[in-house]
């Protein structure tokens, strides 16, 4: 075990067994397990001196979970430290750091109307961004793109798809664009997709 940058003792001592860093671009990444999120934070904030909270968000990663991070900061001198941790898809709950960082309140309002984390223990989780009443959450991966379904992309999307030719490449559908005789207005109407042949079929 070894000290990893400007860290005054090993991940370990500091953060947790299970804790691991690394260092790039002049940031500091703790990943952290979820049972260790607030002791992390109340770490970075008391024997680390960050005590200017920046900015707290998530990105959802199929088949690992949601990925949760706070990026803090030492002051004199200047020192960026990121705390992530990874939440289930299945129960993505975290207890709130607003005891820790007062300023994380909002962003954890943003990160669970946008992802679904739900930050126990906040004092009011309501909506921040998103209409009351609204169903979902965008930025997750499975989240369905209606509008993608009800009206196709303008323009070109695929090479062969306008009046210069070119060579076609497979249709591939990104995440959140539903199969449209799946989902959608069109639902049972459309004839199902041709099969794709197998690859290197046409090679013999």
């Amino acid at each position: 075990m070894t000290v990893v940058g400007w860290l005054p003792a090993e991940t370990e001592e500091l953060f947790g067994a299970q804790a691991t860093a690394e260092e790039s671009y002049d940031v500091l990444t703790v990943d952290v397990p979820p049972a260790d999120w607030i002791t992390a934070l109340e770490t970075a904030r008391d024997r680390l001196g960050c005590t200017y909270f920046d900015w707290l968000s998530a990105v959802d990663e199929p088949g690992t979970g949601i990925r949760v991070a706070a990026h803090v900061v030492a002051l004199a001198p200047v020192r960026r430290l990121l705390i992530r941790t990874t939440v289930p898809h299945e129960d993505p709950s975290l207890p709130t750091a607003v005891g820790v960082y007062a300023g994380a309140a909002w962003h954890e309002r943003e990160t669970h109307e946008m992802f679904g984390v739900v930050f126990t223990g906040h004092p009011s989780l309501d909506h921040l961004l998103l209409p009351e009443g609204f169903e979902g959450h965008p930025l997750r991966k499975d989240f369905v793109l209606a509008a993608r379904v009800a009206k196709a992309w303008p323009g070109a999307k695929e090479p062969g798809e306008s009046e210069h030719g070119g060579p076609k490449r497979r249709q591939m559908l990104p995440p959140g664009v539903p199969d449209p005789n799946e989902w959608g207005p069109l639902k049972g109407t459309l004839p199902p997709a041709p099969a794709r042949p197998a690859r290197g079929a046409g090679r013999a």
